[in-house]
C-alpha cells in the first residue's frame, strides 16, 4: 500500500480520481493499492518564543536576542484531528511508501518534510513533481515518481527562509516595540519593502517642479516641437522669429522597426497586469489563479519563470488553437504559433510559465467567478501574444530648421500588427483602459530634404517636470522583482525582495498592520505609507531596511536550494546581524513623539503580562501572539444587560474580581448587584458571580 499526501483536500480528491483511490474513508481515501490523504495548509510551524522559555511570553529586552538551539515544530491546535490521521496513516503496517504531493515548491516541500518528521515516520518517500492538474500530467507524474532526496536542497531552502524570518520578526520587532513603547511589526522582507515606499513618499513630498517651454510649429499635415527650453522669454523670441520665416526640412529618416512578442507570464508579471488592467490586488490574483490551477484550467501559479521546456514544443500548436477558441476577441483573427520565441530549458527551474490548459476545450468559462475568468483571459492572452508574429512598421524621423532652430516629429505606417492586434482587441472588451495607441498609424507626409514649408502657425507650450508617481501594487511589484539587481551576480537567479510565492502576502501584511493603505485615485489604487511606518523608517537601522540585503539572502536561499552553501553558514549569519543588531542599537533621541500616541493601557494581561487596551470592539492584550480579549459584546454580559467598562475591566485585570450594580435578572425580571470574577482558561476570558452574604441576590 502507497500512501499519497496532497496539500489540500480539493487536490487530493483530483489525484486520487485519477489513480483509482475512490472509496471514502474517514480522512483519506483509498483504492487500487493507494491511499490518498491531505494536509491542511501548514499543519506544523516554527514553535513560538515561550515553547523555548516560558518567561518568553513577557516581552523583555534583556531576553535578546532569543536565538532557538535545536528548533522546535509544532502542530497547530486547530490542525491537529487531521495531522493525528496522516501520522496514524503514515505509520499503518501496510504502509511501504510515503509519495509527497503538496504543492510543488519550497513551500509544499516544508508542509510535507515538516509533518513527516513530527509524525516519527521513517518510510521510503518519493515525490510527485507536475505543473498542472489535467488527468494526462497526473497519470505521467505517478508514473515517474521521483526521489525525494532530490528535493532537500528544497527543503533546506524553506526551513532556512522559515527560520530567518523568524528570528528577523521575533527580535527586531520586540526589540523595537520595547524602546519605543508600542507595538512595531518587523520583517525580514516586509520592512525593506516599506522602506521603498516610504522612500519614494518622500522623493515625492521633497519634489520641486521646474517649468520648462517647447516650441511648436504647425506645418502642412503635421505638427514640429523644439527643444525643452528653461527660459520663458528665449522660447517667446523664437516663437516670434519664427512666425516670420519658412521652415526647411534638414533630414527625412526612414527605418523598419520589428517590436517581439512579450514572454509568458510568471507569477509576478500576472499580478502586475492584472493590477494595472483588471484592478485585482497581487493576492487576489494568486488567490484567483490558484483556483484555476485546482480546476485543472491553468499550470502551476508560483512560478518564477517565463519560459516552457522543449519537450512541450510539439503539443503547443493544439493548444494555442484551443485557447484561441475560448477566447471570444480572437474569433476570426489571423494566428500564429512561433514555439520557438517561448521555448528555453536553460530558464526553466522548477515550473515553466504560466499558460492554460488543454481543459479549456469543452468548458464552461461562463460559470467561473469573475475573478477567475478574468485572470483566466489574461493568461490566455499573453500566451497567443508571446506566439504571434512581431509587430513591424516603418518609422519616419524628420527634422525641420526654422529661424537657425531645429524642430523634430515622428510618424509610423503599420506594416504588420501581429501580436499587438490580439492585445487591442482584448483591451477594446476592458472598461476603463486605455485603447494601444501603437496600432494606429500617425503617417507623416511625403517630404523631401531641403523641401520648404509654410507655416500655419507658432506657439510657446509651458510643461511642468513631474514628481516620481505614487506606488501601486503593480509598480511595487516590479519594484520588488529588481531591488538590489544592481549589485548582485549577473547569473544570480532570484533577485529582490521576496520571491513570487510570497509577496502577496508580504504586501497584505504590510497593509493588515497598519503600516500601508490602499488609496484610490482615479482609476488606480496607490499605495501609501501611514504615520507610524514612515516613523518606523526613520529609527530602524539599515541592514532591517536595506533591499540589497534582502535581497543577498534570497539569493543565498537560492543557493541553498541547489546545494552551493550549507544551511548552517546562512543561519549563521542572521544570527550574527541580531546580536549585532541588540548590542548596538540606541534609542534615536527625540522620537518619543513620533509614534501616534498608544493606545490607553487598562491593565496587565493575566495570560502573558502585556498591556491590555480599550479597542473599539473590546480590550485586548497588545503583545503578539498573545489572543487575550474581553470582548464587549460578550454573551455573559449581554444576558444580564450589561457591558465591561473600562472601570470594570482596569478592576478585573487588577484584583481579578469587580462590584458591578444594575445586573439583570432573567429569571425574576430584576436588577442586583454582585461581584464580577474573572476566570481565564488560557482560550477564553470567563466570568462568574460571587453574593454579598449581607445583602442576599436579588432586590
Amino acid at each position: 500500500m502507497k500512501l499519497v499526501i496532497a496539500e489540500k483536500p480539493s487536490v487530493a480528491q483530483s489525484l486520487a480520481a485519477v489513480i483509482g483511490a475512490t472509496a471514502r474513508k474517514d480522512g483519506y481515501l483509498e483504492g487500487g493499492g493507494w491511499r490518498v490523504s491531505w494536509c491542511v495548509g501548514h499543519l506544523a510551524g516554527l514553535a513560538d518564543a515561550d515553547a523555548y522559555n516560558p518567561e518568553y511570553a513577557k516581552w523583555r529586552y534583556d531576553d535578546l536576542p532569543i536565538l532557538p538551539e535545536p528548533w522546535q515544530m509544532v502542530v497547530s491546535k486547530d490542525k491537529k484531528k487531521q495531522f493525528d490521521v496522516l501520522k496514524q496513516l503514515m505509520n499503518a503496517p501496510d504502509v511501504t511508501e510515503v509519495v509527497n504531493a503538496c504543492d510543488a515548491g519550497r513551500e509544499g516541500e516544508l508542509i510535507f518534510r515538516a509533518v513527516y518528521e513530527l509524525a516519527g515516520c521513517t518510510k521510503p518517500m518519493k515525490r510527485l513533481w507536475i505543473s498542472s492538474m489535467e488527468d494526462s500530467a497526473i497519470r505521467e507524474g505517478f508514473a515517474n515518481l521521483r526521489p525525494s532526496a532530490d528535493y532537500d536542497g528544497l527543503r533546506d531552502a524553506a526551513l532556512c527562509r522559515a527560520k530567518a524570518d523568524w528570528l528577523v520578526g521575533i527580535n527586531a520587532t520586540r526589540l523595537f516595540s520595547v524602546l519605543y513603547h508600542r507595538t512595531l511589526n518587523i520583517g525580514r522582507v516586509m520592512s525593506p519593502t516599506l522602506a521603498l515606499i516610504v522612500q519614494r513618499e518622500a522623493e515625492i513630498d521633497t519634489f520641486k517642479p521646474v517649468p520648462f517651454y517647447t516650441v511648436t510649429l504647425e506645418l502642412p499635415g503635421f505638427t514640429v516641437s523644439g527643444e525643452r527650453m528653461a527660459d520663458k522669454a528665449a522660447s517667446e523670441q523664437l516663437k516670434t522669429a519664427c512666425q516670420g520665416a519658412t521652415a526647411t526640412v534638414k533630414k527625412v529618416e526612414r527605418k523598419d522597426k520589428s517590436e517581439k512578442p512579450p514572454v509568458l507570464y510568471d507569477l509576478t508579471t500576472l499580478q502586475r497586469d492584472a493590477n494595472r488592467l483588471l484592478g485585482f490586488t497581487a493576492q487576489q490574483t494568486l488567490d484567483y489563479l490558484q483556483n484555476l490551477y485546482e480546476k485543472k484550467l491553468c499550470t502551476y501559479p508560483r512560478t518564477d519563470s517565463r519560459y516552457l521546456t522543449s519537450d512541450m514544443a510539439a503539443s503547443l500548436p493544439e493548444l494555442v488553437r484551443l485557447t484561441a477558441g475560448a477566447l471570444p476577441f480572437a474569433a476570426g483573427m489571423e494566428l500564429a504559433c512561433n514555439a520557438a520565441q517561448v521555448i528555453n530549458d536553460k530558464k526553466v527551474t522548477d515550473h515553466h510559465a504560466v499558460i492554460p490548459t488543454r481543459n479549456l476545450q469543452g468548458a464552461d468559462l461562463t460559470g467561473l467567478p469573475v475573478g477567475e475568468k478574468a485572470v483566466l483571459e489574461l493568461v490566455a492572452l499573453r500566451l497567443l501574444c508571446a506566439v504571434a508574429q512581431p509587430y513591424t512598421f516603418a518609422e519616419t524621423a524628420v527634422v525641420v530648421e526654422c529661424a537657425g532652430a531645429e524642430f523634430t516629429a515622428k510618424g509610423r505606417t503599420v506594416k504588420q500588427p501581429g501580436w499587438r492586434a490580439l492585445d487591442a482587441a482584448y483591451r477594446a472588451e476592458l472598461k476603463n483602459v486605455e485603447q494601444d495607441k501603437e496600432t494606429v498609424d500617425k503617417a507623416l507626409p511625403e517630404l523631401s530634404e531641403g523641401q520648404t514649408l509654410p507655416l500655419s502657425g507658432a506657439a510657446v507650450k509651458e510643461g511642468k517636470t513631474t514628481p516620481p508617481k505614487h506606488f501601486t501594487e503593480d509598480t511595487l511589484l516590479s519594484a520588488m522583482e529588481t531591488a538590489g539587481k544592481d549589485d548582485m551576480p549577473e547569473d544570480a537567479e532570484r533577485k529582490g525582495l521576496g520571491t513570487p510565492a510570497t509577496r502577496a502576502g508580504i504586501l497584505e501584511k504590510l497593509v493588515s498592520t497598519g503600516f500601508l493603505e490602499r488609496k484610490k485615485s482615479k482609476k488606480t489604487v496607490q499605495l501609501m505609507p501611514s504615520h507610524d511606518a514612515v516613523s518606523l523608517i526613520t529609527v530602524l537601522p539599515e541592514q532591517l531596511q536595506s533591499p540589497l540585503l534582502t535581497a543577498e539572502w534570497e539569493y543565498r536561499l537560492g543557493e541553498i536550494e541547489r546545494g552551493e552553501l550549507a544551511p548552517e553558514d546562512f543561519m549563521d549569519g542572521i544570527s550574527t546581524m541580531l546580536k549585532e543588531l541588540v548590542g548596538t542599537y540606541q534609542m534615536i533621541k527625540g522620537t518619543e513623539y513620533l509614534f501616534t500616541p498608544p493606545r490607553e493601557m487598562v491593565g496587565k494581561c493575566p495570560r502573558c503580562g502585556g498591556d491590555v487596551a480599550e479597542l473599539q470592539k473590546g480590550f485586548f492584550c497588545q503583545n503578539e501572539g498573545c489572543k487575550f480579549a474581553i470582548w464587549k459584546n460578550n454573551k455573559w454580559w449581554e444576558l444580564k444587560r450589561k457591558q465591561p467598562t473600562k472601570a470594570i475591566v482596569t478592576a478585573l485585570l487588577k484584583n481579578g474580581r469587580a462590584h458591578v450594580s444594575g445586573l439583570y435578572s432573567e429569571k425574576t425580571g430584576k436588577t442586583y448587584d454582585a461581584t464580577v470574577v474573572l476566570e481565564d482558561d488560557g482560550q477564553y476570558a470567563n466570568f462568574k458571580l460571587e453574593f454579598d452574604r449581607q445583602k442576599g441576590g436579588g432586590k
